[in-house]
């Protein structure tokens, strides 16, 4: 199995970029600077993973972790040449393998970052003061991940697996903010008592976007962005014909029912259609929050972002119809999805760390001894 070892090194050689910029940089928390730019590149690789998804080069290479059983597909140039022959609009060409490895690869770059922050989480657990077992939790997360990502292409894109594989990024994604997030000096969040009184609110905003983002994942690994192509109707009524059952229908193979059929198109409909529904809730919701957040001094700025973001989110959801799923706007679509779970993230941990910060702070008590009495002579007659 040499191949799997030139693919480690390949990521580690990626890797190492990355982590030359943070030692080269003259921060004083470098640990902060490595977990900040491992968020930055998740995101990035879940964007790119969107783009392979929607270029349909998912099985660009067929098998796991490697290329016809090597580590890039100019060794697999026979094997590729073969398929693309038989098939030219298939599943596999030169071009989606490049997309498919170069995927992966950045995924293993993602991988060996993570796996620096969790050793020097444990080595400098005393400096950070704070517990190495999330950067743990993370490398096993990305394990799972990497067990998923294997299994769309094992399992033929199975749309319960591929959204899973998304959520698990995702989860990934929303787990290293958090990381980060502790690593900000203490002037980044200051003491609000009445911040967090809408800890529960943005909870719950979280909540929904999450769910909101599983059903985007659903529309999108069972290709059906385009079940509808008018708005704000859907195939010309507010409530045309669907077919849940079968639509939300979890274990069952790509294009087909649970029955082996090919899949109806009231099916697909009934999968937009509720993402479609479902996303002006959301879109309502948080756009409530964020005007009620950006009060708070400390949480104004992620707030703002966050309902600027909303409008440019609709915007490219309503352009993937209107303009029949461009690339760009659906890539753009997946990318606003992720920034915008970055930025609950975000807030929710500003609100739970100023609640924190509240009680630590002593409330201060008057000195009633060195206090004048109310109406006393102050001065010498």
């Amino acid at each position: 199995m040499l191949y799997v070892l030139e693919l480690g090194l390949i990521g580690l050689a990626i890797a190492v970029l990355p982590l030359t910029w943070v030692l080269i940089r003259r921060d004083a928390n470098k640990y902060r600077k490595l977990a900040w730019v491992t968020v930055f590149l998740t995101l990035d690789l879940i964007m790119f993973g969107g783009f392979t998804r929607l270029t349909d080069s998912g099985l660009g290479c067929p098998d796991w972790p490697g290329c016809y059983g090597t580590s890039s597909p100019f060794a697999a140039h026979p094997e590729i040449h073969a398929a693309q022959t038989l098939l030219p609009s298939g599943p596999v060409t030169f071009m989606k393998a490049w997309i498919e490895m170069v995927h992966r690869y950045f995924a293993m770059a993602v991988g060996v970052l993570i796996i620096a922050l969790m050793v020097l989480a444990w080595v400098k657990r005393k400096e950070l003061k704070q517990s190495p077992w999330l950067a743990t939790g993370l490398f096993f997360l990305v394990c799972l991940q990497g067990a998923f990502g294997a299994w769309t292409v094992t399992m033929k894109l199975q749309p319960v697996i591929v959204t899973t594989h998304l959520l698990l990024a995702l989860t990934l994604l929303g787990s290293l903010v958090w990381l980060a997030c502790r690593q900000m000096p203490p002037g980044m969040v200051a003491a609000d008592p009445a911040a967090t009184r809408w800890r529960w609110a943005a909870l719950a905003g979280l909540g929904l976007l999450v769910f909101q983002i599983a059903l985007g994942g659903w529309v999108s690994t069972n290709y059906a962005v385009l079940a509808c192509t008018d708005f704000p109707t859907c195939q010309g009524q507010w409530i045309p014909p669907m077919d849940f059952g079968h639509g939300f229908k979890l274990w069952r193979e790509l294009g087909r029912t649970a029955g082996g059929e090919i899949i109806p198109m009231d099916a697909l409909v009934a999968i937009h259609w509720v993402h479609r529904t479902f996303a002006v809730m959301v879109v309502l919701y948080l756009g409530w929050l964020a005007t009620r957040l950006r009060r708070h001094a400390m949480l104004r700025r992620p707030a703002l972002f966050l309902f600027a973001l909303l409008f440019v989110q609709f915007a490219t959801g309503l352009s993937n119809i209107v303009f029949q799923w461009p690339l760009l706007n659906a890539v753009a679509h997946n990318g606003g999805a992720a920034v915008m779970l970055l930025l609950l993230v975000m807030l929710n941990y500003r609100i739970i760390a100023a609640g924190r910060l509240a009680r630590q702070t002593p409330v201060p008590t008057p000195d009633r001894a060195a206090a004048p009495l109310a109406g006393a002579p102050t001065g010498s007659a």
